[in-house]
């Protein structure tokens, strides 16, 4: 038997798993000159539509189609049930933990966290200390990144609470599984996930001031240089909001205006798309020509709600996110459903001499690292490579944390061999507002390098349509 999870094939002798079966029966009929002119169509689409991302680094400036497989991953009714129930345990768990940094610090008091984890935290906003948010919400949309492994067991790999993006993919990876193979939808009984732009609009309107019965929502963008860019139009569009650039807001007698061709018209709730650092120069880097001066005197006031607020990121923080079922035991009073991937933070003296001794066995990640950069995936890992990485652990172990690595559950996907098992995991995005909400659905991230286990766009992973059965 393989050693990881197959999402498709029960066993050694490929049994094919009972909510796979229809799928799989189908696929045996498919000429393989149909799938490869279907999956040459789907390449040219996108194109077309212009799903890309931005490149950093050395290849800057130039755009990217992510590889979009056409084999989706399918999640069984009763299974979804419960990643559901331990996602929205988890997300209101944080959002608490969010508002009691920024007030009472109950969870500090009670020694449950290190003070020095929330206070010395690069993430950490003082500014944010005792202000009122609408709703007590701060994570409005979270990107919840969930992996199996062993016998199939969700685990979640990292809460995203600051910009989490890809719903995009999600929802065109849906229309062009529509669009490509309609008699697949014909014999499946699947989760609907196009209506999220509605969802997350009656979300962002909820949250609105306090006495504002009919708020004006944007989008605001750093502009089309962003690797997100795509999506942030593409949100907007879909939602009926305008898309709207720091240049293109304004402060005045403690509101936030747009500027329009009618004249000036209130904003009242800002889905941002930019980091803190970039929302206000008056208040963070006087550099910032993405942001808008003024506007956290605005929101101080309860004038303006920001999705996601800010300050949320002392949340999803890799040295944080050791403590989240500890959070969930404090705030809810009980035991977490999804559990964490064992982690090893390399601040404490035990375990960084644990991870300095089983570097070639362990992943290792900065804390603040994002988009697989800034991490060590040790068995894939060169001598020179773990030795260099040695070297930056001793001279920051606080800024890393390590993790075994884990044999992530695969899924068949087309790659130039023809079909074969590719590690995958899941990125559902979790909805907070007066309830919390969510499609039952998400972006499956595929790595289409063989063993690889790294799934990121940016450094070479694909997409795939994540069906949820409805029975």
């Amino acid at each position: 038997m393989p050693d990881f999870f197959d999402e498709m094939y029960a066993d050694a002798s490929s049994s094919v798993r009972g909510h796979y079966r229809q799928f799989a029966a189908w696929l045996e009929t498919q000429p393989p000159e149909v799938i490869n002119r279907k999956r040459a169509e789907s390449d040219l689409i996108f194109r077309r539509v212009g799903i890309t991302f931005a490149v950093y680094g050395n290849d800057a400036g130039t755009e990217r189609l992510i590889p979009f497989d056409i084999i989706p991953r399918i999640i069984h009714a009763a299974e979804w049930a419960q990643l559901e129930a331990g996602l929205v345990q988890r997300v209101q768990a944080l959002n608490m933990f969010i508002h009691d940094v920024y007030h009472e610090q109950a969870i500090v008091k009670a020694g449950v966290i290190p003070a020095e984890q929330i206070f010395r935290n690069a993430q950490y906003r003082p500014e944010m200390q005792g202000i009122a948010v609408a709703s007590n919400i701060y994570a409005h949309i979270a990107g919840v990144d969930i992996v199996r492994a062993g016998e199939g067991d969700f685990y979640v790999l990292e809460d995203n609470l600051r910009v989490p993006s890809g719903v995009s993919y999600m929802l065109e990876n849906r229309k062009m599984m529509m669009r490509l193979f309609p008699d697949l939808f014909a014999r499946h009984k699947i989760a609907p996930v196009a209506h999220y732009p509605d969802l997350l609009l009656d979300n962002l309107r909820s949250v609105a001031p306090l006495g504002i019965d009919d708020p004006t929502v944007v989008v605001m963008t750093p502009g089309m240089y962003n690797s997100a860019y795509f999506e942030h139009a593409f949100l907007a569009q879909q939602m009926g909001v305008e898309l709207v650039e720091g240049q293109d807001l304004f402060v005045n007698d403690n509101a936030v205006y747009m500027r329009t061709t009618r004249g000036p018209k209130r904003v009242d709730v800002i889905y941002r798309r930019i980091d803190d650092d970039f929302l206000d120069p008056l208040a963070f880097r006087a550099d910032s020509s993405l942001g808008v001066p003024g506007l956290l005197s605005v929101y101080r006031a309860g004038r303006v709600t920001l999705a996601n607020a800010i300050g949320t990121g002392v949340a999803d923080d890799k040295s944080i996110y050791p403590y989240v079922p500890d959070m969930i035991r404090f705030y809810l009073s009980e035991q977490p459903i999804l559990n964490n991937v064992p982690t090893w933070q390399c601040r404490k003296k035990e375990d960084l001499e644990y991870t300095l001794a089983n570097l070639s066995q362990l992943v290792v990640k900065e804390v603040h690292g994002a988009g697989g950069y800034g991490m060590l995936v040790g068995p894939a890992s060169s001598k020179e490579e773990i030795a260099l990485f040695r070297q930056r652990v001793l001279a920051r172990p606080d800024g890393y944390i390590a993790q075994p690595t884990l044999a992530l559950s695969a899924c068949p996907t087309y790659v130039e061999s023809g079909i074969a098992p590719r590690h995958i995991d899941l990125r559902p995005f979790v909805l907070s507002g007066k309830t919390i909400s969510m499609v039952r659905g998400g972006l499956t991230r595929v790595a289409l390098q063989e063993g690889s286990l790294v799934v990121n766009s940016s450094q070479g992973g694909g997409t795939k349509d994540t069906w949820v059965l409805e029975k």
